[in-house]
């Protein structure tokens, strides 16, 4: 019999939308739930952002790669437009920046930390 219960790993939705700071700067116009918080790294591995209409995100490296699966909406990468229901994943040591017209949501995956350059 399996001693840990699936309860204690789901992530219910009752989470608020925070809004996205990394090492003292706002990015404004974008908002964060985090669904997995990685102890060892100290930071969220698996998060849903939110962008509202014209947010953007830096250029930024991406040392381990990611994921991205849109959810809602429609976001620009490298003037790649990801409409939703489309996925991504990027190896690592990739290299965009992320903006959007209409606005959208976006799960990601991201095993190491951004590095905005």
């Amino acid at each position: 019999m399996n001693s840990t219960n699936i309860n204690d790993y789901i992530v219910r939705n009752n989470k608020n939308w925070q809004p996205l700071i990394e090492k003292s700067i706002h990015y404004k116009g974008i908002s964060v739930i985090s669904l997995h918080y990685d102890e060892i790294k100290q930071r969220s591995t698996t998060i849903l952002l939110k962008f509202e209409p014209g947010a953007s995100y830096p250029y930024h490296n991406h040392p381990g790669g990611e994921e991205i699966y849109v959810l809602q909406g429609a976001a620009i990468l490298e003037e790649v437009t990801l409409q939703q229901g489309d996925y991504l994943y990027t190896p690592p040591n990739f290299k965009h920046s992320v903006t959007t017209a209409t606005g959208c949501t976006l799960l990601f995956v991201i095993p190491e930390e951004v590095e905005i350059l």
